[in-house]
């Protein structure tokens, strides 16, 4: 078993001091973000995050992910470590509530991020890829695209990912050649496999 104590005492002197948490509930941009609700929440995130997804980083060293008979099975745990925190609505901490989120500071998110990377990175990359699809999609998405992605996303129906990877450049994502170049009202994709499809966001 592998063992995390999240530093919970630095989190909260970071928040304090570099994040403003408190002003920021004081001056109601986050009217959620109360002391006594900021600090609920990192206890619970940090109890997640040594209990549930500290355990599961040797597992996951030992029992990767594996497609069998056409089905993808993940490491023993990771599906009951997933749904925690889709229950707990934790894909949606710093999501707008208007998505299903919680509508906190994004500097309180990444705390909680912070200690699910520490615990678990391997885990911890798909709720942070699945932030950053939902992001993208909430400042440049449509009104459609919104409607129909970010509530998905907020609760952990769906899941975001990253691909940008290409056969000569593997891992190295500053060799990637492929780029988005503005052809009109959308952009024409080139790179390395020469794709000349026009795509309208």
């Amino acid at each position: 078993m592998t063992g995390y104590t999240p530093p919970l005492a630095d989190i909260r002197m970071a928040l304090r001091l570099h994040g403003r948490m408190p002003r920021l509930a004081e001056v109601g941009a986050f009217p959620g973000a109360a002391p006594d609700r900021v600090d609920s929440l990192l206890e619970e995130a940090a109890g997640l995050a040594a209990q549930v997804l500290a355990p599961l980083t040797r597992t996951g060293d030992l029992d990767g992910a594996r497609l069998e008979n056409g089905r993808v099975r993940t490491t023993p745990g990771w599906s009951e470590a997933w749904s925690m925190l889709v229950e707990g609505g934790w894909n949606g901490v710093s999501a707008p509530a208007a998505y299903g989120g919680m509508g906190l500071p994004q500097v309180l998110n990444l705390a909680v991020q912070e200690m699910w990377h520490s615990a678990n990175m391997a885990f911890a990359l798909c709720p942070m890829l699945t932030l950053g699809a939902a992001n993208a999609i909430e400042a440049y998405g449509s009104p459609d695209q919104k409607a129909r992605f970010l509530p998905r996303l907020t609760s952990g129906e769906w899941t975001g990912t990253m691909n940008l990877t290409e056969p000569a450049a593997g891992s190295d994502l500053a060799a990637v050649a492929t780029r988005a170049v503005p052809d009109g009202d959308g952009y024409r994709i080139r790179g390395a496999e020469d794709i000349h499809h026009l795509w309208r966001p």
